[in-house]
């Protein structure tokens, strides 16, 4: 089963060490949509709050300060509950 990883809150060392706020960034207002990820994609949630569930029934709550590791192959149901706002980065 393919799972998300969360850290929360993520460390500032972590921000630095990834290079994070060198990331490309990605907003979405309100909304619900579904995806799959075709690539690994790591993300660092500047502001906002989205619930994300799995095709496993996996529930997942991420927000402001989370670092969030979606897998490859990963197949979800997002629904935004506050704007989101995200650094990203994809591949490994």
């Amino acid at each position: 089963m393919v799972r998300i990883l969360i850290k929360s809150p993520c460390s500032a060392s972590l921000i630095i060490q990834y290079g994070i706020k060198n990331w490309p960034i990605w907003e979405r207002e309100p909304c619900n949509f579904s995806w799959i990820y075709r690539e690994k994609e790591i993300c660092y949630i500047i502001e906002g709050e989205a619930k994300i569930k799995t095709e496993a029934g996996e529930s997942y709550l991420i927000k402001s300060g989370d670092l969030v590791e979606f897998p490859e192959g990963l197949s979800c149901e997002w629904k935004i509950i506050k704007s989101l706002k995200k650094h990203f980065r994809l591949g490994e």
